[in-house]
């Protein structure tokens, strides 16, 4: 059962659970809707929390995906130019200076970049630019990463560079090949995301399975580059202090990424693969409900027992928590 949605566009799940709670000072202050999925080892669903099964739009969460469609259209990516072409990084300068290196072995400069110009979520880079006088630039927008290794897989496969977002490009189309291979369904919309890339929503269920299909796959093979780029190169899939960093770095083997609107998708090096959707697009329990999630399905989290709830404050200090249904 789905109920309409007010704005007249895609019906809502009417099947949604409570996935976290927020409680402060002893009181329940709000509780965060959504589902969440959990696979075995083996690849079976283990726990399944809502709709599954009902398509979401995976957001960031895809970029791991589209960066596999990069490297296998030729485009020259290994360590951390993988990482980041499968991340949402931070804008510092590190990031940066990736990022123009990759677009420079392509040919390209930042004019290049189809992603629109952004301040650094880096709050330290930020106030340095501010600083400087400088304002948002293409570079320093979290996506650009993902962008450039597009622009490269276009100029690797000798494809023009100006219309590279199109759904119809070849790079794209192999973006959504890719996409629909792992997750094991074929998209079932196509979207504009926010960096102006095309996005191919699928089931929760397949974007479990698509993230587990890379930290499962051979040594040696694409998608197994993939998982061992961003594992050994945390810092570019995110950056300082950036949660998928900080967790990827608690839980060795791990692969862990975020999409906007309360999207996570995260992968053991066990085999086990989680992904969440909170339907008010809050990502701030998404973690939370993952690990939780990871661990009802026979997960071992052990090391990341301080992302299994976040503080709750009250005067700058912790009064409450934020924590998942089913943990307590």
């Amino acid at each position: 059962m789905r109920r309409a949605s007010p704005a007249g566009g895609s019906p809502v799940p009417a099947d949604l659970v409570p996935l976290a709670e927020v409680v402060r000072s002893g009181f329940v202050e709000s509780v965060h809707f959504g589902s969440a999925v959990a696979l075995a080892p083996d690849g079976r669903v283990a726990v399944a929390r809502g709709p599954v099964s009902a398509p979401v739009l995976p957001r960031s969460s895809a970029k791991p995906f589209q960066a596999l469609a990069c490297l296998l259209a030729g485009a020259p990516l290994e360590g951390p130019s993988l990482a980041i072409a499968a991340g949402s990084h931070t804008g510092e300068d590190v990031h940066v200076r990736l990022v123009n290196d990759m677009l420079a072995a392509a040919g390209l400069g930042a004019g290049a970049l189809g992603c629109p110009p952004d301040w650094p979520e880096d709050e330290a880079a930020r106030h340095a630019m501010i600083r400087a006088g400088l304002g948002p630039s293409r570079e320093r927008m979290n996506c650009s990463g993902k962008h450039a290794a597009m622009l490269a897989a276009a100029v690797a496969s000798g494809l023009p560079t100006g219309t590279y977002l199109d759904p119809a490009h070849p790079v794209q189309r192999r973006v959504r090949a890719a996409v629909e291979d792992l997750a094991g369904e074929k998209a079932a919309h196509v979207a504009v995301d926010g960096c102006g890339a095309p996005l191919f929503g699928v089931s929760l269920a397949g974007l479990a399975r698509a993230v587990r299909a890379l930290v499962v796959a051979p040594p040696g093979s694409a998608e197994r580059a993939v998982a061992d780029a961003m594992r050994a190169h945390p810092e570019y899939v995110g950056g300082t202090g950036h949660v998928n960093t900080r967790l990827m770095r608690a839980l060795p083997g791990a692969v862990v990424k975020g999409g906007a609107e309360g999207v996570l998708v995260v992968a053991l090096a066990s085999g086990h693969a989680a992904a969440v959707k909170v339907i008010d697009g809050s990502p701030r329990a998404t973690t939370a409900v993952a690990l939780a999630a990871l661990r009802a399905a026979g997960g071992d989290v052990t090391g990341a027992e301080e992302f299994l709830t976040v503080p709750v404050l009250g005067g700058g200090v912790p009064v409450g928590e934020i924590h998942a249904l089913g943990e307590r």
